[in-house]
């Protein structure tokens, strides 16, 4: 399919064509004008106020895929991920079995083939990602593996991150860590504070992430190995990453979009949908996050995007499961609730330093290369009404946001939002 993209401003610093308006014409997946098209396509995509930009990674996404497919499936996973404007997404190795050897790692890779969006496992660091064994971690590289970690299982024994490091060292790659001690935070429903105080709910108290993000910190010093902190909720947290970066250790992190947008009062209603690991923390720590953001410290947006069918979401607040479905969001709840953000800032946060981090290659737009592209309105007014994820918990129904993804041309696929 021959696709023409007319008049769409061009976001991409490494671009000659970079923050200039052009016509670009796609064929059998590869750029072959950029400038004035007077030919004709199969596909013409003309909107007011388009911009492209080399397509975004995400780097911490549940597809369910195989063994919990009632809550998605790759094919719904990467519609929710296509309509969000993301070309590649990497994915959590908690499925049914784990992600923990090649023939997990394979399954992912050659059903990415046929899909929009590309897909990148993360293997699981130990067997069954339970913490207690060390899994196949090489042959899982060798196979595709682009990253590792246990997922939404934070790894509890100092031991085997320290090992998980050493080992992933001589492989150059990295390990993404949720951090979250629980042996403190076992029973924490919400953040620790006033707000969990008045709804008579459990707390999970911040100092049980600050705790895990100090001591892999000084594994990763100690091993010169490379991590990857996703999740970071707290201001004492932002500050640990601050220095160890300043002492130049190779630590990076990532925000969700819901930790940018709501705070732990927004809870007051018991929407499951915001229950999340790591907990809403307060309007403090929000705006730490936000700083670490525009200073910086905070390298990439991770969308945690965690589908769950109604049997885990429409109960008592205390039986919900945590986590909520994101990735068609994340681009509109940032750019809506951080506004100060730059259009290059925002192409920075969820395309090119993801990439960097974890050695994927990054897109360009100019003659030759292959589509891998992002098209988004930085200026538009909308309102969430369809759901392309298999699962509807989110916690951004009825919002208000002020920019949209409008989709995304991947090689010979092109998936555009309908709504």
């Amino acid at each position: 399919m021959n696709i023409i993209v007319r008049q769409a401003r061009i976001i991409d610093p490494a671009s000659s064509f970079h923050q200039q308006k052009a016509d670009i014409l796609i064929e059998n997946g590869f750029v072959t004008e950029i400038g004035e098209v007077p030919l004709s396509a199969d596909k013409e995509i003309n909107v007011d106020g388009l911009c492209i930009s080399p397509g975004w990674l995400d780097v911490f996404a549940h597809f369910c895929d195989p063994g919990f497919e009632y809550r998605e499936t790759l094919e719904t996973g990467t519609a929710a991920a296509a309509s969000g404007g993301y070309t590649d997404v990497m994915l959590l190795p908690n499925t049914a079995p784990v992600v923990h050897n090649k023939s997990g790692v394979e399954y992912l890779v050659q059903r990415s083939k046929s899909l929009t969006v590309n897909l990148h496992p993360i293997g699981a660091v130990t067997k069954n990602a339970e913490g207690k064994e060390l899994s196949e971690m090489y042959d899982m590289h060798a196979s595709g593996a682009v990253a590792f970690s246990d997922g939404l299982n934070s790894i509890q024994p100092a031991g085997i991150v320290l090992k998980a490091l050493q080992y992933i060292k001589a492989i150059d790659k990295t390990l993404i860590q949720l951090p979250d001690s629980k042996s403190i935070s076992a029973n924490g429903l919400m953040n620790e504070g006033i707000v969990a105080t008045q709804m008579g709910l459990p707390g999970n108290a911040s100092i049980a992430e600050e705790l895990m993000v100090s001591r892999d910190i000084e594994l990763v010093k100690y091993t010169g190995s490379k991590l990857h902190i996703t999740g970071v909720s707290t201001a004492r947290s932002v500050a640990l990453i601050a220095a160890a970066k300043q002492s130049g250790i190779a630590v990076t992190c990532s925000v969700t979009p819901q930790h940018l947008f709501f705070i732990d009062a927004d809870v007051e209603g018991y929407d499951t949908n915001l229950k999340l690991t790591p907990p809403l923390r307060t309007e403090a720590d929000r705006e730490a996050l936000r700083e670490g953001v525009r200073n910086g410290i905070i390298d990439c947006i991770a969308s945690h995007h965690q589908p769950w069918d109604a049997d885990h979401k429409i109960v008592e607040f205390e039986n919900a499961a945590f986590g909520v479905t994101s990735l068609q969001t994340a681009f509109a709840a940032v750019a809506t609730c951080m506004p100060e953000l730059s259009i290059d800032k925002l192409v920075e946060l969820f395309s090119a330093a993801p990439r960097k981090i974890f050695g994927l290659p990054q897109p360009k737009l100019a003659i030759g290369e292959r589509a891998a592209f992002t098209l988004f309105l930085p200026e538009h007014k909308w309102q969430l009404s369809k759901h392309y994820s298999r699962s509807g918990n989110t916690p951004f129904i009825g919002k208000h946001f002020s920019a949209k993804p409008l989709g995304i041309i991947n090689g010979h696929g092109l998936f555009l939002n309908e709504q």
